[in-house]
């Protein structure tokens, strides 16, 4: 059964090369646009979406939020420059790191 099923569509695509040459290239090309916007879609699309809020949430970090850098280090922010911040991660102890190491703020409202 599935040596009939297999030799029509062989059939068929023969008989479709050989009518139309150029039905074949824009159907090719229909299946090429679909892919491109599924990716679109389904990779593309989300990602944007997520450095958007990633940005939003490093413009709006203020002094004393508590937060987690993308190396895991839990701080309070003390000071907020343009590109960069002073935190204290504890003890005392202070380091200036990056907006970009922001990974996300802690407690309140954002989760």
């Amino acid at each position: 059964m599935q040596y009939l099923v297999a030799q029509a569509g062989f059939m068929l695509a023969q008989e479709a090369e050989t009518d139309n040459p150029t039905g074949s290239l824009v159907s090719m090309l229909l299946v090429f646009a679909l892919i491109g916007g599924f990716f679109y879609f389904v990779m593309i699309r989300p990602q944007r979406r997520r450095m958007r809020e990633m940005d939003k949430l490093r413009d709006s970090i203020v002094v004393g939020d508590e937060i987690r850098t993308v190396g895991g280090i839990y701080a309070v922010v003390k000071s907020v420059d343009d590109d960069d911040m002073v935190v204290d991660i504890g003890g005392g102890t202070s380091m200036r790191i990056s907006r970009r190491a922001i990974a996300r703020r802690l407690g309140g409202d954002t989760e």
